[in-house]
């Protein structure tokens, strides 16, 4: 009789054994699927959204022509071109304000009176330049962000 009784206690042993491997197996995995949801989640959050082109704000300019920083004193640059604002908002903001496009204006001439045409006809020296009107246009737009100079017309005589 002592055989059949110590069979049923094996058998809870095991049945016991195996509940808590199950419990641990299913706790690492959820603990593992909330790290992986909560991780890619965060991911995305941090991401800023990318505007679209569609959105994004342009502000032409009637064309610039001006002598430039050259010893020579009888070389200049005609250029044409317009700035992508970070949203459309901000271009209408600026385009119905004629102050601001005024100074803007303004600012673009001064720096482009300072270029040397050796400078303005190598590539490097054309994204030196937008990189240059953006920064020099942050502050007249309070609040608005150059994202991309265009330039429709660029010619530099010699």
């Amino acid at each position: 009789m002592s055989t059949p009784e110590l069979q049923p206690v094996a058998g809870k042993a095991r049945g016991k054994g195996l509940m808590i491997l199950l419990l641990v197996v299913g706790l690492a995995g959820g603990g593992g699927g909330a790290y992986w949801w909560v991780s890619r989640t965060a991911g995305v959050a941090a991401a800023p959204r990318e505007i679209p082109l569609s959105e994004r704000g342009l502000v032409p300019f009637e064309p610039f022509m001006v002598n430039l920083a050259d010893g020579a004193g009888n070389r200049f640059l005609k250029v044409n071109l317009q700035l992508v604002l970070e949203d459309a908002r901000s271009a209408e903001k600026v385009l119905t304000t004629p102050v601001v496009v005024s100074r803007m204006r303004s600012e673009i001439l001064e720096l482009l009176t300072e270029q040397t045409a050796g400078a303005l006809v190598t590539p490097e020296g054309k994204s030196a330049l937008k990189t240059a009107i953006a920064d020099r246009l942050e502050p007249v737009l309070s609040g608005g962000k150059v994202v991309d100079v265009l330039f429709s017309e660029f010619v530099v005589q010699f």
